[in-house]
């Protein structure tokens, strides 16, 4: 029933719009159930794993009630999360190509392994940071649009100051970070540990430290291309 949608536009458009017949559809069948299958186990490993560990983990810091650990988990958690997120991955490949192409940096393997592991970097610096100041929201009882808002004021004013070459990636990288890896483990988080506070309602306050490791990588990385 999930792909259901992307199916049916894939076929309207090819039979109805083009005009051509789908080819290898064989193939497609095949595909379409290996992602089908894909989806499944993936679901079914979060159910099973990322979220209970994760949800585990943040009542065992609460119970054991230091700080300094639990600000460390978080960030530790949010930075080693995002390097190994395979879009990012992706994004920060593809981008140091067209740099390279673009003779922003050299057109050598180094330099553009150099520039991607540099993205990755800058991006996971910024979701560990977003994933501390989001506990520690938690943990205060901060608003969460104080957060955000001040957030998108520090990208508009930074956008027209940073290299044109970079801002379009920079705000690419917020939208890649969060995904496969990096959503379940910190989703649940945050709702284990409004969970295991008293006086922390998991609704309102387990939930949005993943708009905040949206919006901080737009900030880290032009602010990582202004500085090379």
């Amino acid at each position: 029933m999930d792909l259901l949608p992307i199916l049916m536009v894939v076929l309207v458009f090819q039979v109805l719009v083009i005009q051509q017949p789908i080819p290898d559809v064989f193939n497609l069948i095949i595909g379409t159930l290996f992602v089908a299958l894909g989806l499944a186990l993936f679901m079914l490993g979060l159910e099973q794993s990322l979220f209970p560990i994760g949800e585990a983990m943040a009542h065992a810091f609460a119970r054991k009630g230091s700080l300094f650990w639990l600000l460390a988990f978080a960030f530790c958690l949010g930075f080693g999360t995002t390097i190994a997120e395979p879009s990012l991955i992706a994004v920060a490949d593809e981008a140091a190509n067209i740099a390279s192409a673009g003779k922003v940096i050299a057109a050598t393997l180094a330099a553009k392994q150099q520039y991607a592991f540099g993205l990755r970097i800058s991006v996971a610096l910024s979701v560990g940071f977003a994933i501390l100041v989001g506990v520690l929201r938690i943990l205060r009882g901060w608003p969460l649009h104080y957060l955000i808002v001040s957030g998108y004021v520090a990208v508009m004013i930074m956008t027209p100051f940073a290299p044109p070459e970079i801002v379009g990636i920079a705000y690419d990288s917020g939208g890649v970070t969060t995904s496969t890896i990096t959503v379940p483990l910190v989703t649940a988080l945050g709702v284990g540990l409004a969970t295991a506070i008293k006086g922390r309602n998991p609704l309102i306050d387990g939930f949005g430290l993943i708009a905040f490791a949206s919006l901080t990588p737009m900030i880290f990385v032009m602010a990582y291309g202004m500085l090379i």
